[in-house]
């Protein structure tokens, strides 16, 4: 048996479970015995997104001993979307070149 953490955070809190699994266990089969489901009924688990330490993972991934399984929320904003809108916000309050999309020429 190894001995894993599986992590799951929202804005005003983090869910931790430390949880002992056999070895060649997968990071879904962690998710799903460490009973984080349960507690925390925000997860979909239809559709997980897992890491370890930071890194994204596939659901078949095999944990080692001192893995912290990480269980990603889905994104509320596309982030190149988000981007795009600062960028056009900026060249109409003149912050930036309408042309290049870099800072205006001072002259």
């Amino acid at each position: 048996m190894i001995q894993v953490e599986v992590v799951f955070a929202l804005p005003d809190k983090a869910t931790t479970l430390s949880v002992d699994v056999a070895e060649g266990t997968s990071v879904e089969q962690v998710v799903l015995q460490s009973g984080i489901l349960e507690r925390c009924p925000e997860i979909d688990p239809t559709n997980l997104s897992l890491g370890v330490w930071n890194r994204t993972v596939k659901l078949n991934h095999v944990v080692r001993a001192g893995d912290r399984i990480e269980v990603y929320r889905p994104l509320i904003a596309d982030p190149k979307e988000a981007r795009r809108r600062r960028a056009e916000k900026a060249k109409e309050e003149g912050r930036a070149n309408k042309i290049t999309g870099g800072r205006p020429l001072s002259n």
